[in-house]
């Protein structure tokens, strides 16, 4: 029985999110260069009178954010993978290669959307941050 179209792109989207989910902690496993920044810049902090916290608002609404745009960018990927493969299985379908078209562009135009709001607020909360001091 031959797979569909459809269920080769559900397929080979699950083989690569399970691909990166696999990489992704050998990868990410060699912090000692940043446990050693970290441990640096408390001991610096904690000198000059800061008490550095780990579950301060700030650091928890960076960690928040962090994972939205880490989940953003998995959106993004499979987006653009989804899209690809449906541009590349049209088969000459000018129908189905509008529609690829059109997903690559409302992925990538989103995406700048978001990250040009993370940005735009990063650069207020700086301001303000120094502002405030």
């Amino acid at each position: 029985m031959p797979l569909s179209s459809k269920s080769i792109i559900i397929f080979a989207c699950l083989a690569m999110a399970f691909s990166f989910f696999m990489v992704a902690p050998a990868a990410l496993a060699d912090t000692t260069g940043i446990n050693n920044a970290l441990t640096n810049l408390n001991t610096t902090a904690n000198a000059g009178g800061v008490k550095s916290t780990q579950t301060d608002l700030p650091m928890i609404i960076g960690k928040v954010v962090g994972a939205i745009l880490a989940f953003v960018g998995v959106v993004f990927f499979c987006l653009i993978l989804w899209a690809g493969f449906g541009w590349m299985l049209a088969k000459g379908n000018e129908e189905e290669i509008k529609t690829a078209k059109e997903t690559i562009f409302g992925a990538v135009l989103g995406l700048i959307v978001i990250l040009g709001a993370y940005a735009i607020t990063k650069v207020i909360a700086e301001i303000i941050t120094n502002a405030t001091k």
